[in-house]
């Protein structure tokens, strides 16, 4: 499977998957005026034996299928003093 890989310009580490060509249509308006403007990373083939650095691979394949979009936030941090030490340790 191709997909093309989209990052919000206005939500940090937050990507958008695509079925290849576009697939903007299918993404809902809510969603879309949450993103802001979208900026193209790269185009990119899905394999079941592919190995994605924080997405399960067979996750976005069935996302991309069923609603011809996958959605990738950033992970989730457990506290403010994570946030905080992380930082610190920059």
């Amino acid at each position: 499977m191709i997909c093309e890989i989209y990052k919000s310009v206005k939500k940090e580490e937050t990507y958008l998957y695509l079925k290849k060509p576009g697939g903007f249509e299918l993404i809902p308006p809510a969603l879309r005026k949450t993103l802001g403007s979208l900026e193209f990373v790269m185009a990119l083939e899905l394999g079941s034996k592919q190995k994605l650095a924080r997405e399960n691979v067979k996750t976005v394949m069935e996302n991309i299928n069923r609603q011809g979009f996958h959605l990738q936030i950033p992970p989730k941090t457990s506290s403010l003093l994570a946030v905080h030490n992380l930082k610190n340790r920059c």
